[in-house]
């Protein structure tokens, strides 16, 4: 790992594009963080869930001239984002669309491009733009996340199954618990509250992976699992 200025390419990644008037609106009442919350030149990291609290998709919000522009997992997950989001537009002065096959790319140690990842501050800053730097692995990027126990998405969150808990999503900036009421607000909360996960995803070394534990994403000799906690 190097201390020096570089960047890595992701992978898999599109642009849901939500504008119009309600545009604010449709998405505060449909994501598990505060559209107020986003400020100009900064990233909102939020969820979309189903009725009953499970994991449906995560994005990276941005504001644009038109309304909001949504970093997402790419390819058939997008579709399904730009079909679930068409669904639930309804009567809102919203126009959606999809751009796949975007190229997104994560940079380290140069705070002048791009904004930085909500999630954690060890996770650079995210850019449209190519940067003139150094170029790293995937790899590189993918070690970080895991070391830090931050889930990739649906590679390490079970799409209709798995909770906000399991993954201390609120611990990554993804939820808002004051913003009042949004879809799967109900068990979001509650299981927060009081304390009702029993499982979470860890970091663990391959070769010591625990009985029983379902293991998700690895990256070399470590990966993300879901393992019951302790107490």
């Amino acid at each position: 790992m190097t201390d020096a200025s570089f960047f890595i390419p992701l992978k898999n990644r599109a642009l849901i594009r939500v504008e119009g008037k309600d545009a604010h609106d449709f998405l505060q009442n449909l994501i598990t963080n505060d559209m107020d919350n986003l400020q100009a030149g900064r990233i909102l990291y939020a969820c979309l869930l189903s009725p009953q609290g499970k994991f449906l998709f995560d994005f990276f919000v941005h504001h644009t001239d038109g309304g909001f522009a949504l970093d997402c997992e790419g390819g058939e997950r997008a579709e399904e984002l730009d079909k679930r989001f068409s669904m639930y537009r309804l009567r809102a002065d919203v126009q959606i669309t999809m751009e796949d096959n975007v190229p997104v790319y994560a940079v380290f140690g140069d705070d002048n491009i791009g904004a930085p990842d909500p999630r954690h501050s060890e996770m650079g800053n995210r850019s449209f733009t190519k940067p003139d730097l150094p170029e790293c692995p995937f790899e590189e990027w993918d070690r970080r996340r895991i070391m830090l126990e931050i889930p990739d998405g649906s590679r390490d969150l079970l799409v209709n199954k798995s909770t906000m808990d399991e993954a201390h999503m609120d611990m990554l900036n993804a939820i808002s618990y004051d913003k009042g009421c949004y879809i799967g607000q109900e068990l979001t909360a509650r299981m927060h509250y009081r304390g009702l996960g029993k499982k979470h995803l860890k970091m663990i070394k391959l070769k010591e992976l625990p009985d029983k534990a379902e293991l998700r994403s690895t990256c070399g000799e470590i990966g993300l699992a879901l393992v019951r906690s302790e107490g």
